[in-house]
Order: C-alpha cells, then sequence, then structure tokens
C-alpha cells in the first residue's frame, strides 16, 4: 500500500449495481425511515428531540416482540428459550437506559426554544411502552382512554389487557411443574394488575433456599429481577433527565410531570421476588 494514499481501492467482487437487487438502504426502508424527521421549529436541537424519541420506539417494537415472545415460550415450557429472550431484551433495556445521556444534553434554555411547539404531544402517549407495561403485568385499563384518537393503538393495548402478562404465563408454568401455585392466581382477572400473593412468596421461598434443586426456575426468577431493575432505572433515569430539563414543570400531555414519573417508581410487576429477600431463611 502506498503511503501516499489515504483510500483503498473497492474490490473487484462488491456490488456496484442495485437497479434490479435489493440494496441496504431498499432492505431497512431508509428513505422513509430518514425522512421521517418532521420539526415543527426552526430550533436547531429539536432534531435530537425527535430522534432521541423515535429511536427509543423502535427499540420498544423490538421489546414488544421479544416479550410476545417469551410469552409464548412460557406456555409451551420452554423455559430455557423464554430465558433466551429476556437476556436480549435486557441488552435493549441498557441501550435505552443509556440514550437518556444523549437527550440530557438537552439544556433547558435550548429545550424551552421548541417546547412550547410540541402542543399536547408528550411521551406519555406512547403506546409502545404502555404495551410493555401491559405484557409485564402493570394492567390499567384507563390508559386506553388516552388512546381513543388512534384506534390501532387502543385495540393493541385492549388486547394485551385481556391477555396474559409474561409473569401470569410464568406462574402458570410454575404450576405445570407441581409447584402448589394457589388456583386463584391460576384463575384470576388478568385484565387487572397482579398483586402481592404470600402464597406465591411460599413457592419462591423455597426457590431460593434450595436453588441447587430448583435451578432453573431459581435462574428464571433472577432473570425477571434483572429486567424489573433494568426498567426501574429506565424510569429513574427518565424522572432525572426531565427534572434536568423542565425541573418540575407539567407535561406538555397534561400530566404532573416529574411527579407523575416519581410515582411511576412505587410500581413493581413481580412483587413477590422481591418480598422474597426478605424471606430467605439464613443457613
Amino acid at each position: 500500500m502506498s503511503v501516499d494514499r489515504n483510500t483503498r481501492d473497492l474490490e473487484p467482487g462488491i456490488e456496484r449495481d442495485f437497479s434490479r437487487k435489493m440494496s441496504y438502504g431498499s432492505y431497512l426502508g431508509l428513505d422513509e425511515l430518514l425522512s421521517a424527521q418532521h420539526p415543527v421549529s426552526s430550533h436547531h436541537d429539536e432534531m435530537l428531540f425527535i430522534i432521541q424519541h423515535q429511536t427509543s420506539e423502535l427499540w420498544l417494537k423490538l421489546v414488544l416482540h421479544e416479550l410476545r415472545g417469551v410469552r409464548t415460550r412460557l406456555m409451551a415450557d420452554d423455559l430455557r428459550s423464554a430465558m433466551k429472550g429476556i437476556a436480549r431484551i435486557k441488552h435493549i433495556q441498557r441501550s435505552l437506559t443509556e440514550q437518556w445521556s444523549v437527550l440530557a444534553t438537552l439544556t433547558p434554555s435550548e429545550y424551552a426554544g421548541f417546547r412550547g411547539e410540541l402542543g399536547a404531544s408528550s411521551g406519555f402517549q406512547s403506546y409502545q411502552y404502555r404495551a410493555v407495561e401491559f405484557l409485564l403485568g402493570n394492567k390499567n385499563a384507563a390508559m386506553l382512554e388516552v388512546f381513543r384518537s388512534d384506534r390501532e393503538a387502543q385495540a393493541l393495548l385492549a388486547e394485551l389487557l385481556s391477555a396474559t402478562s409474561v409473569y401470569d404465563e410464568f406462574i402458570a408454568a410454575l404450576a405445570r411443574r407441581g409447584y402448589e401455585v394457589p388456583q386463584e392466581l391460576l384463575e384470576r382477572d388478568v385484565t387487572q394488575a397482579h398483586v402481592f400473593n404470600a402464597a406465591l412468596m411460599d413457592i419462591f421461598r423455597h426457590v431460593y433456599e434450595h436453588p441447587a434443586e430448583n435451578w432453573d426456575i431459581y435462574e428464571a426468577c433472577e432473570e425477571l429481577v434483572d429486567l424489573e431493575d433494568n426498567f426501574q432505572l429506565w424510569r429513574f433515569r427518565h424522572l432525572l433527565t426531565v427534572q434536568r430539563t423542565i425541573g418540575m414543570k407539567r407535561g406538555t400531555g397534561g400530566s404532573s410531570g416529574a411527579h407523575f414519573l416519581r410515582s411511576a417508581l412505587d410500581l413493581t410487576f413481580f412483587p413477590e421476588l422481591y418480598a422474597v429477600r426478605t424471606e430467605i431463611k439464613q443457613g
């Protein structure tokens, strides 16, 4: 290689003519994807705001895809494949959480330059985020009202509201394994959020006190805890970014803003898997 050049030649086999072949751009739909940013102001930093949220929605789409797969595999008693899906989701969650650091570069003065142009649009209206919550068990029928003007979004949430959650299916799998799961959990109204059940915690206490004899269930419990931990980290990072950017102002969608986000930190998907840690007997 010549030292007076800083380029490399195209290898003979590299494709050049895509008039009749699928290209990278056509496969990914880049024409549509990269033209989907429509700022409503002339402010330089609005592009950051749009791309941050669009990217998050793409990751949420993948999380939904993977969670549906996890639920299906649990229903088929394929615990190992289900946990592989959760492992992938955990990596996606890490990317979602790290993205907040990019949005946090938006200063209060910069955001104020275009926030007034956003109208009533708000991340509160992310139906995919609500769908993820529903799939994990935080059911809330009142959320469907937010999507009255978006029939497809409302239909998706209505479907997931009436369907079992990942945790419901994990509990059902435990019952099929012979664990003494309370019947009321197997027949519960799945449109309601799961709430703490002492008898279920007793099952998990047995699992945690005898991990060698219950290893795959023990490992699955820890994977679910990782999943919730990551979700809570995302919620907390969201809260901090909002406080850093707008302080305690109300949200553009009408919520109380940081106050509303802080209250979400009290919600839990898998309450027994946290409560059991207090009850495990020392050896």
